[in-house]
């Protein structure tokens, strides 16, 4: 029994003085001390009694320390459960407890806040900083360098991405070792990845795009990787000569776009710009094709199986549309409620198939029957139609998901919260379209009877426990909520009512 991730990803790269990071500071990190630090961090882990099949929960900033973890844990057959770095202690007291952590790994800067977490979930608490500094460090110093690989099935978990349940409680979307690997197969092929590429990665890695699509890519392909903290306008211009593909939200690109230095010139060298994790609007897709002579490939996906679908390499990359299936991939739109098959064109619920799709929520079985069919089908809750030349369009999300900045929000949590604060009777969140987000959070709140709500306490109450990405960015104050006859809230009006608010705040 092999080890099916550890042999296709890493394994090729033992020994291998090629460079695999390219740091801000013009440092490198090759594929043999990468490895040689991973194998080393596995021991760690061992040595700290984390088992197979142990869930290490990693709430850290983006560095080569903190790849390397996940890399370990790939090697030693631990379930990787990274976590938002915006996410507040209310929220990683429930990740942490639901996914019964052995270890929880967070910044040094809050390990006094933390303790408790840990303590009440029976994890052990270690810290690793950004800057590669902390008690992990410490204890992965003092490891050997040897460590043969623990057995794992393809069946077996890799890891364990939380994805917000329209309940208020987040699910555990568990991905197996077929899933991660299957995808990055898919993607290597299709968007023709090398050993010759270099990828910026300016995405965060507590995110499927930027760990499982970015990385597993870079390393099935034997490429490199420029490994930058976060997305600064600056370091990407100076970096981007370097490059030769780029993964982005669109937010990266409509900045770029917004800086004249970010011209034809400067991106003439490069391969590939790939979209992704929220919709591009087609207005950005024909300035940067105009600006550049670039056509950007979107391609769609979810924390449930990661990629699904993408534009062409060759071909028409179609603005407004996520392309074609991956290879080994089904999808289908259908009936939400009779789940019958529409003809072409038409719109229903996307479903889909394939060796990426997940095994299941974490210790959610109901919510499992209800979203993965017994023939492996995946209900993605996504309104979508295909045209006739294949092409998957995304119409719609159900449930009201809301995409921000390409991470998923879902209003019910919000107004869970929103409803439980002083003086608010009622409340509707909605997404309204943002030039930058591609769609931000409007919150629209009902007083009770003779009060006034506290506006500045509920902002207050937001920031400290919801994540940035979560809070509204807009209240409205109303009498009452539209309503249909059956009494449900209309939030198709309140779209339209608020669809404008951020283009007027930008204005």
């Amino acid at each position: 029994m092999t080890n099916p991730l550890y042999d296709a990803l890493f394994a090729p790269h033992e020994g291998q003085d090629t460079v695999f990071l390219h740091l801000p500071d013009g440092s490198t990190v090759t594929h043999a001390g990468f490895l040689l630090k991973a194998r080393q961090t596995a021991n760690a882990l061992t040595a700290f009694g984390v088992a197979p099949g142990d869930r290490v929960a990693v709430h850290v900033e983006k560095s080569p320390e903190a790849l390397a973890l996940y890399a370990a844990c790939i090697m030693s057959g631990v379930v990787f459960l990274p976590l938002n770095t915006a996410y507040t202690a209310k929220e990683l007291d429930y990740f942490v407890g639901d996914s019964g952590a052995a270890l929880f790994v967070c910044d040094p800067a809050e390990a006094e806040a933390m303790a408790p977490i840990a303590g009440a979930a029976g994890a052990r608490l270690l810290t690793l900083g950004g800057d590669g500094s902390g008690s992990l460090t410490d204890a992965v110093a003092g490891q050997g360098d040897d460590f043969a690989p623990v057995a794992r099935g393809e069946d077996d978990l890799a890891a364990l991405l939380y994805t917000s349940g329209t309940t208020g409680r987040s699910k555990g979307a568990m991905l197996t070792q077929r899933n991660l690997l299957s995808n990055a197969r898919a993607l290597v092929e299709c968007w023709r990845f090398t050993e010759r590429d270099v990828l910026l990665h300016a995405l965060p890695i507590f995110h499927s795009h930027g760990l499982f699509v970015a990385t597993n890519v870079m390393l099935l392909a034997g490429g490199a990787m420029i490994f930058l903290p976060k997305f600064d306008l600056e370091t990407v211009l100076a970096k981007l000569p370097m490059a030769t593909t780029m993964m982005g939200v669109p937010t990266f690109y409509t900045r770029l776009l917004d800086d004249p230095r970010f011209d034809r010139d400067l991106t003439a060298h490069m391969r590939l710009f790939i979209s992704g994790s929220a919709p591009l609007l087609a207005e950005t897709h024909r300035q940067f094709e105009a600006r550049t002579g670039h056509r950007i490939l979107e391609r769609y996906g979810m924390t449930e199986t990661s990629m699904n679908t993408s534009n062409p390499y060759d071909g028409d990359r179609r603005a407004g549309t996520v392309g074609f299936p991956l290879p080994g991939v089904e999808v289908r739109v259908c009936d939400p409620e009779t789940r019958a098959e529409l003809p072409v064109g038409e719109t229903g619920m996307l479903h889909v198939r394939g060796p990426n799709v997940f095994k299941g929520y974490w210790q959610m079985p109901e919510k499992t029957r209800e979203e993965l069919q017994e023939d492996g089908w995946f209900l993605t809750g996504d309104l979508a139609k295909i045209d006739g030349d294949g092409y998957v369009t995304i119409v719609g999300r159900g449930k009201d998901l809301i995409i921000s900045g390409g991470y998923n929000i879902y209003p019910k949590e919000i107004e869970l919260f929103l409803d439980a604060q002083p003086g608010v009777k009622e409340s509707a969140v909605i997404g309204a379209p943002h030039p930058d987000f591609g769609e931000s959070v409007v919150a629209v709140l009902v007083p009770e009877a003779g009060t006034e709500i506290d506006l500045a306490a509920i902002e207050a109450a937001a920031r400290a426990d919801l994540a940035g990405f979560k809070r509204p960015r807009h209240v409205a104050v109303v009498d009452a909520l539209p309503r249909n006859t059956m009494g449900k809230v209309q939030k198709a009006e309140l779209r339209k009512t608020y669809e404008g608010v951020f283009r007027q705040k930008a204005g």
